[in-house]
């Protein structure tokens, strides 16, 4: 661990709001929701777009005749369709990424609070990066065995802490038990592992920033 120089307004827009994922047996009974999602996605294309994805991608009605529903071509009926397809795919690798973003961070909070330093390995990526802003500058740890180390200091954790979103990513924060904001923290999460934390301990930055109320 080493000091760095400042890096200006990194952590200056922070937006952190309180993370309300249900409860792994709340996700259970939401299983049955997925028709529901569904049409949420399905209304956010346009009409035409809704009608290609649907007679296309769920009734298999060939292009031609979709083209005369909407009144275009058969090759236009094709480009509206795929695009179509692209959106819902785009939303749906959305939804499961911050899924796997989530069950990654729970698994680092859990295996830190517990001092599981093997657990911590398997959930970092080798070359993670730690960032603290502390009041005294910026620290830098890098690789995973030595942020490891420096996490196991969760395993003291006292005062309130609760899972937020920092900028829309799941995230971590904790209050002091006088209620005082102690940190935040946003995490990098890529191919299930950890590649970066960054901290935001010192108080001033921390007054500086709409933060949640703790629970």
């Amino acid at each position: 661990a080493h000091p760095e120089t400042p890096y200006g307004q990194e952590f200056s827009d922070l937006v952190v709001t309180p993370d309300d994922d249900p409860a792994p047996d709340e996700q259970v009974a939401l299983a049955d929701s997925v028709g529901l999602a569904l049409l949420i996605v399905l209304d956010s294309l346009t009409p035409s777009e809704r009608v290609a994805f649907v007679l296309h991608d769920m009734f298999a009605v060939p292009f031609h005749e979709i083209g005369h529903i909407l009144g275009k071509s058969t090759d236009a009926a094709k480009m509206i369709g795929s695009r179509a397809r692209r959106k819902v795919r785009a939303t749906d690798r959305q939804g499961y990424a911050g899924r796997q973003h989530r069950e990654v961070v729970r698994a680092f909070h859990h295996a830190a609070r517990g001092g599981d330093f093997e657990a911590l390995l398997r959930v970092l990526d080798p070359n993670v990066k730690l960032t603290v802003d502390t009041p005294d500058g910026i620290v830098v740890t890098l690789g995973a065995t030595e942020v490891a180390a420096g996490a196991r200091m969760f395993s003291g954790e006292v005062g309130r802490h609760r899972p937020v979103l920092v900028n829309g990513i799941p995230g971590h924060m904790s209050w002091h038990p006088d209620g005082k904001p102690l940190s935040v923290i946003a995490f990098t999460v890529t191919a299930k592992r950890i590649t970066a934390i960054h901290i935001v301990v010192d108080p001033v930055k921390l007054a500086a920033i709409h933060l949640p109320d703790p629970v």
